[in-house]
């Protein structure tokens, strides 16, 4: 598996920062400028996901199940996101699995190794049945031997797309009689659709990047260093409770859309592109703008004119009933009438992706893509220019779409100038 650069900053921002504690060092280690003043904690601005939602979440589940033609016996869950989205549960994987079964009918079951069995109890949200295996035992044989029907066909097996190999080819070793195939429809008809208590923590999570970002851009000044500006983006979510990560760039490092492994420093005239976000109770925010130290030149504030017009006409085109290719068409067109060339020439990669647990999920608003938009799934909206040795400019918002008409932002509002990024 290829690792961007942009993950390989997320993953390590997230895991440096993936505990309050850790945040609040960081905060100590790094001295704010006066304009992080203002930064404080969420507090009981934020509801966490109900016991009920959780319970709704696996019904949902069931319900496709039941309804895809054929049916699915059953869903198979390791730690990651979808484990969280169903349960609430936090895992670190490993090569010990802890497993979900969610049948289609009846209650759900986790198959935790025996000596985790008490760490997993205090984690759940709800009782849930549970089975252990020794360190000598098989956890796969324990699955098959609750899977396998006694008055019935063997069914399908909905296999969820982040599972490692290994989870999978246990259990199909240990259970080989179902067919195994992707869950991908069942957790798109899931995951995709955000309940209103979602949307609320994603609109949390936008506001507290705005706010670190807006300290963040009145805190530049010639010299600067991107690491630098990065440590203090951090250090502004830990003030506030929160992890965080970005990708800082400056003038001609912004033209390779994740940047290259310079540390610039920042010189009077250069665009800044800064990237990134943070999860409030797991949902994440997506978060980038572009200004400038001093006056622009022509070629980046005519970029900038051409990338806001191109995410108006994102926003417009999201809308209910219509396919996610035609969203990134619509932006993509401005781009190109523009004259910054045909296809990925310099708009170099797809208009948006989903967002929610994960940061990309499905489904993408990439050329092509027929999936139908529904209301109340999220996406980034983030058209570019990149010119390579020259700038690169990007503006991304998060978007939901709407019962009837254009999208609404979940981030607070679009960039009011190059200048002023962050109203």
């Amino acid at each position: 598996m290829q690792i961007s650069r942009r993950t390989f900053v997320k993953s390590t921002a997230a895991a440096c920062a993936a505990t309050t504690l850790a945040s609040t060092a960081l905060a100590q280690e790094t001295k704010l400028p006066p304009a992080f003043d203002s930064l404080r904690p969420l507090g009981d601005r934020v509801h966490p996901i109900t016991t009920n939602e959780f319970q709704s979440r696996i019904a949902k589940a069931q319900q496709l199940m039941t309804d895809a033609k054929p049916d699915f016996a059953a869903l198979y869950v390791t730690p990651g996101s979808s484990m969280l989205y169903f349960t609430g549960i936090h895992w670190w994987p490993s090569e010990r699995i802890l497993a979900l079964l969610i049948p289609r009918e009846g209650d759900p079951l986790l198959i935790c190794p025996a000596f985790e069995e008490g760490r997993l109890r205090e984690n759940l949200k709800w009782p849930i049945s549970i089975k252990v295996w020794q360190e000598d035992e098989s956890p796969y044989r324990i699955a098959a031997s609750w899977l396998k029907p006694k008055d019935r066909p063997v069914g399908r097996i909905a296999v969820e797309s982040g599972t490692p190999y290994m989870f999978f080819d246990g259990l199909r070793k240990s259970y080989p009689y179902p067919e195994y195939l992707s869950a991908d429809a069942i957790m798109l008809g899931c995951r995709a659709l955000k309940s209103e208590n979602e949307l609320a923590l994603m609109r949390l999570a936008c506001q507290a990047t705005f706010d670190v970002y807006k300290a963040a851009f009145a805190s530049l000044h010639e010299g600067i260093k991107q690491s630098e500006v990065s440590a203090m983006i951090s250090a502004g979510y830990a003030k506030m409770g929160l992890g965080g990560y970005s990708v800082v760039l400056f003038g001609p490092a912004a033209g390779l859309p994740h940047g290259t492994r310079e540390d610039r420093q920042l010189r009077e005239g250069e665009g800044v592109l800064i990237d990134g976000g943070t999860k409030v109770e797991g949902y994440e925010s997506d978060v980038t703008r572009t200004s400038v130290l001093g006056k622009p030149t022509d070629k980046l504030q005519r970029a900038f004119d051409t990338v806001r017009k191109a995410q108006d006409a994102a926003l417009a085109a999201a809308v209910a009933g219509e396919k996610c290719g035609s969203v990134d068409n619509a932006a993509r067109e401005v781009i190109t009438k523009a004259g910054y060339g045909t296809n990925y020439k310099y708009f170099a990669h797809r208009l948006g992706h989903g967002i929610g647990l994960d940061g990309h999920e499905q489904p993408y608003l990439v050329r092509g893509n027929r999936v139908i938009l529904e209301p109340s799934m999220t996406f980034s909206d983030e058209p570019g220019i990149y010119v390579p040795g020259e700038y690169g400019l990007r503006c991304e918002d998060d978007m939901a779409i709407s019962e009837s008409g254009p999208a609404k932002l979940l981030t607070p509002g679009f960039a009011p100038s190059l200048t002023t990024p962050i109203a």
